[in-house]
């Protein structure tokens, strides 16, 4: 599924009359505006089914709500680009986002990033990884090989999974360093190319025998050793990642400063072991828009690397876009 067809389908929800007077009581900076404000709905980022989503969340947006004051309510949906079209719309005032989806965000939903999630080890970022099942025949090659080296070799024998085309981990990443950089197309490439969704429902294709290959997070294979230690035990790691920044939590820029500053005090300060523990966090730290930097230079290089192999394009346009391209990236480095 393209990404125009996907975003404009992700679209397709109607704003009721309640998400409507959210969106205006959001409209100011001001604090005075804070009280008109009765409820605030958290965008959650679609990295596995809603079921398994609910109780690790149901707790945490509890304590947000009784740090701030105000009912915090998830806002689960099953694509990255509905938390973003809903953060556009004023439907959702604060998220937890994936990189790419946050730029997206940030550029069409008022999206500003100020916290940052802090692994159970304190690091800050995850992987991304391509999978196969331990009993199809290709894992010991494509181990012994090198997952991605593997797969570009054999993409016209095998079928593979994406997540879905808003997600780092699950689309970018792996779709730049293993397809872009060796200028294959993937769409061309494969015997039978899926979007699956999300992380875990790529996760349990391959562990299924759905798919020969997926793509899915390091944060994905965690959470799936407790929400389904069979599947996991089925899985095989065949290519990992440098290191992404990992996920960022980011509101609106006209919800009320006061608001914002108490959403900041409670990211900041909240240790809660026992809640965070399903997560596979341990804290989440202060950050700017900045961080993610390096995911946009990522789409950025993917898209000069496309232009330049793009053989339908004239020479005038194919170095105009290069220019406009080159000058998105300079104006990354300055900023």
């Amino acid at each position: 599924m393209n990404r125009r067809l996907f975003i404009q389908q992700a679209s397709l929800f109607t704003l009721t009359l309640g998400s409507a007077k959210i969106l205006s009581a959001c409209s100011s900076s001001s604090s005075s505006d804070a009280a008109s404000i009765k409820e605030i709905n958290f965008g959650v980022i679609s990295t596995e089914s809603q079921a398994n989503q609910k109780p690790i969340w149901e707790p945490f947006a509890a304590a947000m709500s009784k740090e701030i004051g105000i009912p915090i309510k998830p806002f689960y949906v099953t694509q990255y680009a509905a938390v973003i079209e809903a953060m556009r719309f004023g439907k959702v005032q604060v998220a937890w986002l994936g990189g790419k989806s946050y730029i997206e965000a940030a550029k069409i939903a008022n999206a500003e990033a100020f916290a940052q999630v802090v692994s159970e080890d304190g690091t800050k970022g995850y992987y991304s990884h391509l999978i196969v099942n331990k009993d199809n025949p290709i894992a010991a090659e494509a181990k012994a090989e090198g997952g991605d080296k593997y797969v570009v070799k054999n993409a016209a024998k095998l079928t593979f999974a994406f997540n879905e085309p808003n997600s780092t981990s699950g689309f970018l990443v792996p779709s730049y360093y293993i397809f872009t950089k060796n200028n294959i197309d993937p769409k061309k490439a494969f015997k039978r190319l899926i979007f699956a969704g999300n992380h875990e429902a790529c996760a349990l294709a391959v562990a299924n025998k759905q798919v020969d290959v997926a793509t899915v997070s390091s944060e994905a294979l965690q959470r799936l050793e407790l929400t389904n230690p069979e599947a996991r035990k089925k899985i095989e790691i065949i290519w990992k990642s440098s290191m992404i920044p990992s996920d960022p939590i980011a509101y609106r820029k006209d919800l009320p400063a006061d608001i914002k500053s108490k959403f900041q005090n409670f990211f900041y300060n909240y240790k809660d072991e026992k809640i965070l523990k399903p997560f596979k966090i341990a804290a989440f730290a202060p950050a700017d828009d900045k961080v993610w930097n390096t995911i946009r230079e990522l789409e950025i290089a993917k898209k000069i690397q496309e232009t330049q192999s793009q053989a339908d394009l004239s020479e005038q346009d194919k170095k105009q876009k290069l220019a406009e391209l080159n000058q998105q990236l300079q104006q990354i480095h300055t900023n």
